[in-house]
Protein backbone atom coordinates (compact mmCIF):
# COMPACT_ATOMS: atom_id res chain seq x y z
CA UNK A 1 0.00 0.00 0.00
CA UNK A 2 1.34 3.28 -1.07
CA UNK A 3 2.36 5.67 1.66
CA UNK A 4 -0.32 8.94 0.49
CA UNK A 5 -2.87 6.30 0.63
CA UNK A 6 -1.91 4.90 4.21
CA UNK A 7 -2.17 8.63 5.22
CA UNK A 8 -5.00 8.76 3.70
CA UNK A 9 -6.92 5.69 5.73
CA UNK A 10 -5.52 7.07 8.65
CA UNK A 11 -6.69 10.76 8.20
CA UNK A 12 -10.50 9.49 6.98
CA UNK A 13 -10.81 6.96 9.93
CA UNK A 14 -9.69 9.72 12.30
CA UNK A 15 -12.45 12.14 11.27
CA UNK A 16 -15.32 9.82 10.50
CA UNK A 17 -14.43 7.78 14.08
CA UNK A 18 -14.24 11.78 15.53
CA UNK A 19 -17.56 12.30 14.10
CA UNK A 20 -19.41 8.48 15.03
CA UNK A 21 -18.14 8.96 18.61
CA UNK A 22 -19.27 12.59 18.77
CA UNK A 23 -22.75 12.30 17.07
CA UNK A 24 -23.60 8.57 17.73
CA UNK A 25 -23.14 7.47 13.97
CA UNK A 26 -21.25 8.05 10.99
CA UNK A 27 -17.91 6.08 11.11
CA UNK A 28 -19.56 2.69 8.97
CA UNK A 29 -22.49 4.25 7.53
CA UNK A 30 -19.99 7.16 5.56
CA UNK A 31 -16.35 4.93 5.76
CA UNK A 32 -17.84 1.88 3.98
CA UNK A 33 -19.34 3.56 0.97
CA UNK A 34 -15.78 5.71 0.65
CA UNK A 35 -13.99 2.87 0.74
CA UNK A 36 -15.68 0.97 -1.76
CA UNK A 37 -15.61 4.27 -3.96
CA UNK A 38 -12.22 3.87 -4.14
CA UNK A 39 -12.53 0.45 -5.05
CA UNK A 40 -11.71 -1.54 -2.02
CA UNK A 41 -13.72 -4.73 -2.70
CA UNK A 42 -16.64 -5.53 -0.61
CA UNK A 43 -15.56 -8.28 1.55
CA UNK A 44 -12.70 -6.63 2.63
CA UNK A 45 -14.05 -2.87 3.56
CA UNK A 46 -17.18 -4.49 6.18
CA UNK A 47 -14.35 -6.52 8.53
CA UNK A 48 -11.89 -4.09 8.49
CA UNK A 49 -14.27 -1.56 9.13
CA UNK A 50 -16.03 -3.48 12.04
CA UNK A 51 -12.63 -4.67 13.60
CA UNK A 52 -11.56 -0.95 13.58
CA UNK A 53 -14.59 0.62 14.77
CA UNK A 54 -13.97 -2.00 18.35
CA UNK A 55 -10.71 -0.45 18.58
CA UNK A 56 -12.54 3.23 18.22
CA UNK A 57 -15.52 2.26 20.24
CA UNK A 58 -13.70 0.58 23.06
CA UNK A 59 -11.60 4.28 22.97
CA UNK A 60 -14.54 6.52 23.07
CA UNK A 61 -16.60 4.74 25.65
CA UNK A 62 -13.72 5.21 28.30
CA UNK A 63 -13.44 8.51 27.48
CA UNK A 64 -17.23 9.28 27.34
CA UNK A 65 -17.40 8.20 30.84
CA UNK A 66 -14.81 9.67 32.30
CA UNK A 67 -15.76 13.23 30.76
CA UNK A 68 -19.38 12.50 32.55
CA UNK A 69 -21.35 11.71 28.67
CA UNK A 70 -22.78 8.66 30.33
CA UNK A 71 -22.55 6.31 33.63
CA UNK A 72 -21.43 3.02 32.77
CA UNK A 73 -20.36 2.29 36.46
CA UNK A 74 -21.56 -1.04 38.58
CA UNK A 75 -23.47 -0.18 41.90
CA UNK A 76 -21.68 -0.88 45.08
CA UNK A 77 -24.19 0.17 47.78
CA UNK A 78 -24.49 -1.76 51.06
CA UNK A 79 -28.03 -2.60 50.42
CA UNK A 80 -26.79 -5.01 46.66
CA UNK A 81 -24.01 -5.88 49.09
CA UNK A 82 -26.11 -7.95 51.25
CA UNK A 83 -27.96 -9.14 48.39
CA UNK A 84 -24.72 -10.73 46.91
CA UNK A 85 -24.25 -12.39 50.38
CA UNK A 86 -27.22 -14.55 49.76
CA UNK A 87 -26.34 -15.71 46.71
CA UNK A 88 -25.64 -14.18 43.14
CA UNK A 89 -28.71 -13.54 40.93
CA UNK A 90 -28.38 -12.54 37.58
CA UNK A 91 -32.02 -10.67 37.40
CA UNK A 92 -31.45 -8.76 40.08
CA UNK A 93 -27.92 -7.55 39.20
CA UNK A 94 -29.14 -6.50 35.76
CA UNK A 95 -32.12 -4.95 37.59
CA UNK A 96 -30.59 -3.04 40.86
CA UNK A 97 -26.94 -3.09 40.09
CA UNK A 98 -25.86 -1.46 36.81
CA UNK A 99 -26.79 2.24 35.77
CA UNK A 100 -29.26 2.97 33.56
CA UNK A 101 -26.89 3.86 30.63
CA UNK A 102 -25.03 0.86 31.07
CA UNK A 103 -28.42 -1.51 31.13
CA UNK A 104 -29.25 0.07 27.55
CA UNK A 105 -25.43 -0.96 26.81
CA UNK A 106 -26.21 -4.47 27.38
CA UNK A 107 -29.62 -4.76 25.95
CA UNK A 108 -28.65 -3.40 22.67
CA UNK A 109 -25.25 -5.02 22.36
CA UNK A 110 -26.27 -8.48 23.74
CA UNK A 111 -29.19 -9.25 22.11
CA UNK A 112 -27.67 -7.36 18.37
CA UNK A 113 -24.88 -9.93 18.71
CA UNK A 114 -27.17 -12.70 17.12
CA UNK A 115 -28.26 -10.73 14.84
CA UNK A 116 -24.77 -9.47 13.34
CA UNK A 117 -23.81 -13.16 13.10
CA UNK A 118 -27.29 -14.16 10.63
CA UNK A 119 -26.23 -10.60 8.63
CA UNK A 120 -22.61 -11.81 8.30
CA UNK A 121 -23.48 -15.15 6.93
CA UNK A 122 -26.00 -13.05 4.64
CA UNK A 123 -23.48 -10.91 3.14
CA UNK A 124 -21.25 -14.16 1.86
CA UNK A 125 -23.72 -15.78 0.38
CA UNK A 126 -25.64 -12.66 -1.92
CA UNK A 127 -24.15 -10.95 -5.15
CA UNK A 128 -21.84 -8.27 -4.60
CA UNK A 129 -23.54 -5.69 -6.75
CA UNK A 130 -26.88 -6.35 -4.04
CA UNK A 131 -24.94 -5.70 -1.21
CA UNK A 132 -23.27 -2.54 -2.82
CA UNK A 133 -26.74 -1.12 -3.84
CA UNK A 134 -27.84 -2.11 -0.14
CA UNK A 135 -25.22 -0.02 1.36
CA UNK A 136 -25.65 2.73 -0.89
CA UNK A 137 -29.63 3.29 -1.00
CA UNK A 138 -29.23 2.82 2.94
CA UNK A 139 -26.50 5.85 3.51
CA UNK A 140 -28.69 7.87 1.19
CA UNK A 141 -31.70 6.98 3.17
CA UNK A 142 -30.14 7.60 6.74
CA UNK A 143 -28.59 11.16 5.14
CA UNK A 144 -32.46 12.14 3.92
CA UNK A 145 -33.67 11.58 7.52
CA UNK A 146 -31.27 12.81 10.00
CA UNK A 147 -30.84 16.17 7.64
CA UNK A 148 -35.00 16.33 7.44
CA UNK A 149 -34.60 16.31 11.14
CA UNK A 150 -37.03 13.40 11.30
CA UNK A 151 -36.95 10.97 14.12
CA UNK A 152 -38.14 6.93 13.78
CA UNK A 153 -41.26 6.26 16.30
CA UNK A 154 -40.24 3.56 18.55
CA UNK A 155 -41.80 2.82 21.83
CA UNK A 156 -39.80 1.71 25.29
CA UNK A 157 -40.95 -1.85 24.01
CA UNK A 158 -39.39 -1.75 20.81
CA UNK A 159 -35.92 -0.65 22.12
CA UNK A 160 -34.69 -4.26 21.84
CA UNK A 161 -35.88 -4.41 18.37
CA UNK A 162 -33.59 -1.16 17.37
CA UNK A 163 -30.70 -2.86 18.71
CA UNK A 164 -31.40 -6.04 16.02
CA UNK A 165 -32.29 -4.32 13.06
CA UNK A 166 -29.33 -1.86 13.56
CA UNK A 167 -26.96 -4.69 14.01
CA UNK A 168 -28.09 -6.60 11.13
CA UNK A 169 -27.83 -3.37 9.07
CA UNK A 170 -23.97 -3.15 10.80
CA UNK A 171 -23.02 -7.04 9.58
CA UNK A 172 -24.20 -6.79 6.39
CA UNK A 173 -23.03 -3.52 5.10
CA UNK A 174 -20.38 -1.87 7.86
CA UNK A 175 -22.87 0.71 8.45
CA UNK A 176 -26.32 2.06 9.62
CA UNK A 177 -26.35 0.81 12.99
CA UNK A 178 -25.56 4.25 14.63
CA UNK A 179 -28.12 6.25 13.22
CA UNK A 180 -31.11 3.87 14.09
CA UNK A 181 -29.81 3.43 17.92
CA UNK A 182 -28.79 6.51 18.58
CA UNK A 183 -32.04 8.04 17.30
CA UNK A 184 -34.67 5.40 18.59
CA UNK A 185 -32.93 6.29 22.21
CA UNK A 186 -33.65 9.48 22.34
CA UNK A 187 -37.29 9.11 20.68
CA UNK A 188 -37.55 6.71 24.30
CA UNK A 189 -36.84 10.40 25.85
CA UNK A 190 -32.70 9.26 26.46
CA UNK A 191 -30.63 12.47 27.27
CA UNK A 192 -28.54 12.94 24.26
CA UNK A 193 -25.18 13.33 25.29
CA UNK A 194 -26.51 9.78 27.02
CA UNK A 195 -27.63 8.46 24.23
CA UNK A 196 -24.60 8.49 21.63
CA UNK A 197 -22.46 7.20 24.74
CA UNK A 198 -24.41 4.08 24.82
CA UNK A 199 -24.05 4.01 21.11
CA UNK A 200 -20.83 3.94 21.26
CA UNK A 201 -20.62 1.34 23.94
CA UNK A 202 -22.77 -0.58 22.47
CA UNK A 203 -20.62 -0.83 19.29
CA UNK A 204 -17.34 -2.94 20.22
CA UNK A 205 -18.57 -6.27 20.62
CA UNK A 206 -21.07 -6.09 18.24
CA UNK A 207 -18.51 -5.21 15.83
CA UNK A 208 -16.15 -7.95 17.41
CA UNK A 209 -18.16 -10.76 16.68
CA UNK A 210 -19.23 -9.64 13.60
CA UNK A 211 -15.59 -9.45 12.16
CA UNK A 212 -14.74 -13.04 13.81
CA UNK A 213 -17.81 -14.08 12.17
CA UNK A 214 -16.73 -12.70 8.41
CA UNK A 215 -12.73 -13.84 9.37
CA UNK A 216 -13.90 -17.59 10.03
CA UNK A 217 -16.39 -17.63 6.64
CA UNK A 218 -14.11 -15.36 4.14
CA UNK A 219 -10.67 -14.85 5.63
CA UNK A 220 -9.23 -11.28 5.62
CA UNK A 221 -7.36 -9.94 2.86
CA UNK A 222 -5.61 -6.83 3.79
CA UNK A 223 -4.18 -6.16 7.08
CA UNK A 224 -3.19 -3.45 5.36
CA UNK A 225 -6.21 -1.45 5.49
CA UNK A 226 -7.00 -2.26 9.28
CA UNK A 227 -3.97 -1.26 10.82
CA UNK A 228 -4.37 2.07 8.62
CA UNK A 229 -8.15 2.28 9.64
CA UNK A 230 -6.95 1.01 13.38
CA UNK A 231 -4.92 3.93 14.16
CA UNK A 232 -7.28 6.73 12.94
CA UNK A 233 -9.77 4.97 14.53
CA UNK A 234 -8.42 4.97 18.22
CA UNK A 235 -7.01 8.73 17.72
CA UNK A 236 -10.68 9.77 16.86
CA UNK A 237 -12.11 7.65 19.74
CA UNK A 238 -10.36 9.50 21.83
CA UNK A 239 -11.57 13.22 20.59
CA UNK A 240 -14.23 12.37 19.82
CA UNK A 241 -16.12 12.43 23.83
CA UNK A 242 -14.74 16.29 23.99
CA UNK A 243 -16.17 16.99 20.96
CA UNK A 244 -19.92 15.30 22.74
CA UNK A 245 -19.10 17.43 26.27
CA UNK A 246 -18.04 20.87 24.34
CA UNK A 247 -19.97 21.71 21.12
CA UNK A 248 -23.35 22.14 19.52
CA UNK A 249 -23.95 18.77 17.48
CA UNK A 250 -26.60 20.32 15.41
CA UNK A 251 -23.72 21.71 13.06
CA UNK A 252 -22.35 18.26 13.01
CA UNK A 253 -25.57 16.55 12.40
CA UNK A 254 -25.54 18.78 8.96
CA UNK A 255 -22.08 17.74 7.94
CA UNK A 256 -22.78 13.82 8.49
CA UNK A 257 -25.69 14.13 6.52
CA UNK A 258 -24.62 15.35 3.90
CA UNK A 259 -21.54 13.43 3.51
CA UNK A 260 -24.16 10.45 3.90
CA UNK A 261 -25.42 11.28 0.48
CA UNK A 262 -22.48 12.38 -1.36
CA UNK A 263 -20.81 8.87 -0.74
CA UNK A 264 -24.23 7.13 -1.26
CA UNK A 265 -24.42 8.54 -4.78
CA UNK A 266 -20.79 8.53 -5.29
CA UNK A 267 -21.21 4.23 -4.30
CA UNK A 268 -24.55 4.46 -6.79
CA UNK A 269 -22.66 5.39 -9.76
CA UNK A 270 -19.15 3.29 -8.95
CA UNK A 271 -21.94 0.44 -9.16
CA UNK A 272 -22.76 1.31 -12.33
CA UNK A 273 -20.06 2.41 -13.88
CA UNK A 274 -20.75 5.86 -13.92
CA UNK A 275 -17.37 6.90 -11.92
CA UNK A 276 -14.53 4.39 -11.39
CA UNK A 277 -11.47 4.81 -9.10
CA UNK A 278 -9.11 1.63 -8.40
CA UNK A 279 -6.72 1.04 -4.90
CA UNK A 280 -4.29 -1.33 -5.29
CA UNK A 281 -4.14 -3.21 -1.90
Amino acid sequence: MLLEIFIFLIVAALIFELLDSSLGMGYGTLLSPLLLFLGFPVLVVVPSILITQAFGGLTATYFHHKHGNADFRISKNKENELKKQKGFNLANFFKHELSVDLKTVCIVSLLGVFAVIFSTIVAIKIPKEILTLYISLLVITMGIIILANKHLKYSGKKMVLVGAVSAFNKGLSGGGYGPVVTGGQMVLGKEEKSAVACTTAAEPLICIVGFISYFLLNGLASWNLVFSLGIGAIIGGILGPIVTKKMDRKYFTIIVSVLMLVFGILSLLALFGAISLKISL
